[in-house]
């Protein structure tokens, strides 16, 4: 949601390799709140409307060209209507060199001058990324995230469980975990959910009967990862008798999650089954069915079965 989430200054400046030309207060201080970003051509040529301050400037050489053909007092009035708007902050691309007049009215304005050398839409394209997934609307879920084969695997349950002990089983099978818990989810696009772990209990793991253990201290760097994608959700839910559970996969069941539907299932839990071994095939059939390939439907097609194939679901988790 736009708006309602922040991000330092600070970290937009280290996280796209960016130069500090004149820094009005420390860069911790100030905050960006939208995602999108803007070139202020129209604003220079004296256009002021749905000018939003709110918005990273990027000012590059077909900017900077146009104002220096502008006669000097022209240009000092353009220049001087683009900051007193009062930007959150100017990115010069190309390595440009600001001007002595426009570095005097960023002064006057208190506006953040910034440098990369990198063109303008390559800088524009990294920003708008960045700041995709850090304003993204977020929300955060009881379960285990984890990466298998590649696939971002959401495993979700009552307490208990064991989704905890199967997000350790799946390391030592050399997959990645991400976040045991509290998961973080961001709805980084409209077609797009990202999950990661809260800073304060990143690569932590609680076992019950033994306490909380460091992911990466005993297994090493290549058992975490910070964020992934999540492109399947696993319900574990202890086994009823009474429930009949699908044994076929001809059920293609999704979850609704800030609009965006992921593929989803049910995984029915009781001694003896491997519960990691499960969610590893289950993993890398998502993986299959996304490619295009279908076990189930390819059996039913064989037997002559089509007709009974049943129609896409959405699983209520």
């Amino acid at each position: 949601m736009a708006g309602k989430y922040t991000v330092e200054l600070k970290k937009v400046i280290a996280e796209n390799a960016l130069d500090i030309v004149y820094m009005p207060k420390r860069s911790e201080e100030i905050y960006i709140s939208s995602h999108d970003v803007n070139r202020p051509g129209l604003i220079f040529a004296g256009f002021n409307d749905y000018f939003d301050p709110e918005r990273v400037q990027f000012i590059g050489l077909s900017e900077k060209s146009y104002l220096d053909s502008l006669p000097e007092g022209e240009r000092r009035k353009s220049v001087e209507n683009f900051f007193s708007k009062r930007p959150v902050t100017v990115v010069f691309t190309r390595s440009i060199e600001p001007p002595e007049e426009m570095l005097l009215l960023a002064k006057k304005y208190a506006v953040p001058v910034l440098q990369t050398a990198e063109t303008t839409s390559a800088a524009m394209s990294t920003m708008i990324s960045f700041l995709g997934v850090e304003l993204a609307e977020r929300i955060t879920r009881h379960g285990v995230f984890v990466e298998v084969a590649g696939e971002g695997v959401l495993i979700l349950g009552d307490s208990g469980v064991g989704k905890s002990e199967t997000a350790i089983e799946l390391i030592k099978r050399g997959h990645r975990l991400i976040a045991d818990d509290a998961v973080e989810i961001r709805r980084v696009s409209s077609k797009t959910l990202t999950g990661s772990a809260p800073d304060n209990i990143r690569h932590y793991i609680e076992l019950r009967g033994i306490g909380i253990i460091n992911a990466r201290r005993i297994f090493g760097m290549g058992a975490v990862k910070m964020i992934e994608k999540i492109d399947f959700v696993i319900q574990l839910e202890l086994w009823n008798q009474e429930k009949v559970y699908d044994r076929l996969g001809l059920d293609e069941e999704y979850v609704d999650i800030m609009g965006i539907r992921v593929p989803a299932t049910v995984v029915p839990v009781k001694p003896g089954r491997n519960l990691a071994v499960i969610i590893e095939v289950a993993a890398l059939n998502n993986r299959q069915k996304k490619m295009g390939y279908n076990a189930a439907r390819e059996l039913m097609k064989s037997l002559g079965m089509e007709e009974e194939m049943p129609e896409m679901e959405e699983l209520e988790i």
